[in-house]
């Protein structure tokens, strides 16, 4: 099978943010490479130097729809470098040789909190007795592995779930979806503006044993009109910040948020576009990324 391969010309102090951008977007691989010959020699110890012109590559399916894919990386720059122009890019088909048996040999059960692993499927449990979330990493982000992705499901391994409704709103894979229900919870809607990321959840619901009725799925402009215990958002901050007045509106008095996606420096933004309905109670943060959770008034 074909890769669709994006290179994105960097600087040092961009590469990593584009490499955690390309992850979100789904690439099943992200390398660096110094793009002007530019050997760094005798690093200080302890540091870990780029070049100045870093080639940041992500390696995609086959059909990944490129336009998307370029859509997703432009708002997600604009949004943390606004004065900033995108970076040049080149996107290229490559055939394939070993890459799927490298890819899927990145992937590791991660362990959220006492209960709560995130397995490969092709790999076995490492605790049959616990609630194991079975997934195959695909173009709909989210394999535990990202910070936001990580931030989420540890708050999920900490909540009781019991007879809880929810909602994950950006729902990509269902990792979240799936782990509450694991966890737990009654009854979560997915939703997400991708249908790819609507069948990657439905998918990924089946092979974990969980009905579509358990998990529907819907477009956010289809998206019911009916307040849940639970509210999940791992998207970007911009997004979070226009949707606080919907996403609170869908939130049951005393009901929990907890919303990631959010860059260390885009957290107090957050936190003030939701304080009108919500007290938020703790900014978690991992790398460079956080998660806010809270409690609607």
């Amino acid at each position: 099978m074909p890769w669709v391969q994006i290179t994105l010309s960097s600087t040092p102090e961009n590469s990593e943010f584009l490499e955690d951008m390309l992850l979100l977007c789904g690439a099943g691989a992200v390398s660096m490479l110094d793009g002007a010959d530019q050997p760094v020699f005798e690093p200080i110890k302890g540091t870990t130097p780029l070049w100045q012109d870093t080639q940041v590559m992500g390696l995609f399916e086959a059909d990944t729809d490129s336009d998307a894919l370029l859509d997703h990386l432009r708002n997600g720059w604009q949004e943390a470098f606004p004065s900033t122009h995108f970076p040049t890019y080149k996107l290229e088909i490559l055939e394939d040789k070993d890459w799927e048996r490298q890819w899927m040999d990145r992937f590791e059960p991660i362990q959220f909190g006492e209960r709560l692993w995130v397995c490969p499927s092709w790999k076995p449990a490492p605790d049959p007795s616990a609630a194991n979330l079975m997934l195959d990493p695909g173009l709909a982000f989210g394999t535990g592995s990202h910070p936001t992705t990580a931030l989420c499901l540890q708050w999920i391994a900490q909540q009781n779930w019991e007879g809880k409704t929810v909602i994950d709103y950006g729902c990509g894979s269902g990792i979240l979806a799936i782990g509450a229900i694991l966890m737990g919870a009654e009854h979560v809607v997915g939703v997400d503006n991708d249908t790819q990321a609507l069948t990657s959840t439905i998918d990924n619901a089946k092979r974990n044993g969980i009905s579509a009725d358990t998990i529907p799925v819907f477009l956010p402009e289809n998206t019911p009109n009916k307040a849940v215990d639970v509210m999940l958002a791992n998207i970007l901050a911009g997004p979070l910040i226009d949707m606080a007045a919907r996403l609170a509106a869908l939130t049951k008095p005393k009901g929990l948020i907890a919303l990631s996606g959010i860059l260390d420096h885009q957290a107090d933004a957050v936190i003030a576009a939701y304080t009108p309905w919500f007290d938020m109670h703790s900014v978690v943060s991992k790398d460079e990324w956080v998660r806010i959770d809270g409690q609607k008034r």
